[in-house]
């Protein structure tokens, strides 16, 4: 592949209009964008959780190939009438999930997004994941959007979920439980 992105500023969109992956364009604010924003943003907490984590730590390989789906996420959301997400992301992560949850005690409260840097990191992922969710399902409210999209962004907060309960007994011991009122 040549060099893409040889000049970073094309001042195109200095009229509040960007570019689409078939050459549209559209508002900075139109729901597609936002869409494709928020989950570009995910996969930033995503990275910002793996460098929490150790380099040897098991959970990197899939949280890289995560990194690597939400990128493929965002460039279907980009590209109208474009599929990228398959069923087998969201297997691999129903998976994982049923594999953490296996050593999890059942939960009888609701956890407070704590318990330690990476937990908590992982907790900011997950509550932007589900932002991206919403995002999603507004886009396709209006434009056709791949069902997968969406369950893949459903099943991946939930992952992040699951992963936060695990990180918080790694770097701290305890979950934070929530005291009612």
């Amino acid at each position: 592949m040549g060099n893409r992105l040889s000049k970073i500023y094309t001042k195109t969109g200095d009229n509040g209009t960007t570019g689409l992956g078939d050459g549209s364009r559209v508002a900075k604010d139109n729901l597609r964008v936002e869409a494709y924003g928020t989950v570009d943003e995910l996969n930033s907490v995503v990275g910002l959780l793996r460098a929490e984590l150790a380099d040897t730590h098991t959970m990197q390989p899939l949280l890289s190939r995560i990194q690597h789906e939400l990128f493929d996420l965002g460039g279907e959301l980009c590209i109208p009438n474009f599929i990228l997400i398959k069923e087998d992301a969201i297997t691999r992560l129903e998976n994982a999930i049923d594999n953490f949850n296996e050593n999890l005690p059942p939960l009888k409260d609701f956890i407070l997004p704590a318990g330690g840097k990476a937990a908590s990191t992982c907790h900011v992922a997950r509550s932007v994941c589900r932002r991206a969710e919403r995002r999603v399902y507004s886009l396709s409210q209006q434009e056709p959007v791949s069902p997968l999209a969406l369950q893949y962004l459903n099943r991946l907060s939930d992952y992040l979920f699951v992963s936060a309960r695990i990180l918080a007994r790694e770097h701290g011991g305890s979950e934070v439980l929530w005291q009612r009122s």
